[in-house]
């Protein structure tokens, strides 16, 4: 089984179509872990209701810290760390699934607007959704409009998604893409849960990969699986304006912690 950890702090528009598409587009049996950060607007109570096994906290924490939250109490063979913010691509934890068992890969994200198979390919494509989203933003972040977002920068999802498999299949590059990454049991043991002095834990995520990769090759880096598409709304939920993080204390930058490891390990992968 699937376990689907996700944090959020309101937003309850997108919430309902993040989970729609993840319902209807998730294939394989799974459980969904909400952590929620004090929400005020009815997110919480729309997961309860929705089935998802809710984590309640008093205070807004950060992302690692709510990350290692839902590990405490997943139950599945796979753990899935997904944005609200994102519409899921038909098929996505099967195919992810097929890709990493084919490929023995155990930390793998799909693209997304963040990273395509080129350079050139994503700033085009940051470029239109930038676009469309400041311009259609002026009328309100409702589901409708969100629905709308979306649909002017793909058209119909379902065969968009279809193209990009049939083009690139199982094919990965390394890298990553914070708005979903799926784990192994594997992953967890040897390189550990998220970081929690870092709020960018999914590049500090990648980072650890690489580095154990290098040091003990027995586990690959990160890596984007190109034949599957996440969309990203991409910075939308900070309209919430969540309150600051209870732990902020105790966070640091990736600089503090890499320091001259920092371009050695990224020597070979400039374009993440």
């Amino acid at each position: 089984m699937l376990s689907i950890i996700t944090a959020i702090y309101n937003g309850l528009s997108m919430n309902r179509l993040f989970y729609e598409h993840l319902k209807a587009f998730t294939e394989g049996e799974f459980e969904l872990i909400i952590i929620d950060n004090g929400s005020t607007d009815g997110s919480a109570e729309f997961f309860e209701e929705a089935g998802a096994k809710v984590i309640r906290n008093k205070a807004n924490y950060s992302y690692p810290y709510c990350q290692n939250q839902g590990i405490e109490v997943a139950s599945g063979d796979l753990y899935a760390f997904l944005n609200n913010d994102i519409i899921v691509a038909p098929g996505w934890d099967k195919r992810l699934r097929e890709i990493m068992a084919k490929k023995g890969i155990d930390v793998i994200c799909p693209s997304g607007i963040e990273r395509i198979e080129t350079v050139e390919g994503t700033r085009k494509l940051k470029r239109r959704w930038m676009k469309i989203k400041y311009f259609l933003i002026q009328f309100g972040t409702s589901k409708g409009n969100l629905a709308r977002m979306h649909r002017w920068m793909y058209g119909n999802w379902k065969s968009f998604c279809a193209e990009r498999y049939n083009r690139f299949g199982n094919e990965t590059i390394e890298g990553f893409i914070g708005n979903t990454v799926l784990m192994t049991t594997k992953a967890l043991e040897i390189i550990g849960k998220w970081d929690e002095r870092i709020q960018a834990a999914d590049f500090d995520l990648y980072l650890r990969s690489k580095k154990r990769n290098i040091n003990q090759g027995d586990i690959l880096p990160a890596q984007i699986a190109l034949g599957v598409f996440h969309h990203h709304f991409i910075r939308l939920t900070v309209k919430s304006q969540p309150p600051v993080f209870a732990d902020a204390d105790k966070l640091i930058t990736l600089e503090e912690k890499w320091q001259g490891e920092l371009t050695s390990l990224l020597a070979d992968n400039v374009s993440i």
